[in-house]
């Protein structure tokens, strides 16, 4: 049952057709824009050596963690095992070498998934923000609609059908503020600043980033999904919260005359968390790092990310142990205190 719905005519629905972002601070990029990066781009090897980043054993409570547990597991990128209300989640599922639509070439792995996919306890939700292909693995979505047929897929506007094609049996598409319940777990599609397509053809799908909250405990997730810096965060927060974590993207930023549209750089991600963090005083919000070390999408080096967030964390003087920059396979008990968070050991 939907709890809450857009507007009969939201501003983000095309008149022409498809989707758009309704903000200032959107300026698309067109295909000259592309060519005139591609053709200035620092194509020098990344000095970070292949599977060299620091992992961690993965620890979660399988089969399900309890319903008032909140444990997060990085499988890297954007792809999260979120157990939550007594479920388990997936974000972003991406299993694949490559991020492209031909297996031998385009953006390679730097580090293997944190956990096997055949390691993974029984999915019961998927959540997928939209369709480009770091985020939209067609390997990976035939692979775990054969193992999790029951799980529940929810994808943006206009997904449904590509997904439904590669043989997921459950999938329900949410436009932004649009809310349902799949066992005990609230599942809601927030705005973002991004834009989607697979092809040439842009933005015929939706984008967005979810939120998760369990009925029984109150322990909730801000997944902010791909998103450049846009003036919806407080918002959401407003709206969605108050939230244990928000994982939020921190690389693929440079060149920002570029980027700055599409993805956040670490220092407008600190920013980000700290308005969606002042709309909740008195509860504790962990950032959890992600979209970075696992594909060189930019060119950025792949470790300068973390470092520029951690050194954003400390001149705003926000609370250390309130910043997680997980390790590829780590799995991390948020607990619902001002405490430092647990890690978990295999």
């Amino acid at each position: 049952m939907t709890a809450s719905s857009a507007p009969p005519n939201p501003e983000h629905h095309d008149p022409e057709g498809g989707f758009r972002n309704p903000w200032a601070s959107a300026e698309s990029h067109g295909l000259g824009e592309f060519l005139r990066w591609m053709a200035t781009y620092d194509r020098r090897p990344d000095p970070t050596k292949r599977g060299s980043l620091p992992t961690a054993a993965p620890a979660p409570i399988c089969p399900r963690a309890p319903a008032d547990a909140l444990t997060l597991t990085w499988v890297g990128h954007s792809t999260f095992l979120i157990q939550i209300g007594g479920v388990n989640v997936l974000t972003d599922p991406m299993w694949s070498e490559f991020a492209s639509p031909v297996r031998v070439v385009g953006p390679r792995r730097f580090m293997p998934p944190g956990i096997a996919l055949s390691d993974l306890p029984p999915i019961d939700i998927v959540v997928q923000s939209h369709d480009h292909y770091d985020h939209l693995d067609l390997p990976t979505v035939r692979a775990l609609a054969a193992r999790f047929p029951k799980a529940e897929w929810m994808v943006p506007l206009g997904l449904s059908g590509w997904i439904a094609r590669r043989g997921v049996r459950r999938v329900r598409e949410l436009d932004w503020w649009e809310e349902v319940e799949v066992a005990g777990v609230r599942v809601g599609a927030v705005p973002a600043q991004h834009f989607s397509g697979r092809g040439p053809r842009r933005n015929r799908s939706l984008w967005c980033g979810w939120t998760l909250r369990a009925a029984a405990s109150d322990r909730a997730v801000y997944f902010v999904g791909d998103t450049g810096d846009f003036p919806g965060f407080g918002e959401i927060a407003e709206r969605c919260g108050p939230f244990d974590a928000v994982l939020m993207p921190i690389g693929a930023y440079d060149p920002r005359w570029f980027m700055r549209p599409a993805h956040l750089d670490p220092e407008e991600a600190v920013r980000a968390y700290a308005t969606v963090a002042s709309r909740q005083p008195g509860r504790p919000l962990q950032l959890v790092a992600m979209h970075w070390g696992t594909f060189k999408l930019t060119e950025e080096p792949l470790l300068e990310p973390p470092e520029r967030l951690r050194r954003a964390w400390r001149d705003a003087a926000l609370q250390e142990p309130l910043l997680h920059v997980p390790r590829h396979g780590e799995t991390r008990r948020i607990v619902p205190t001002a405490q430092p968070p647990n890690r978990l050991t295999a």
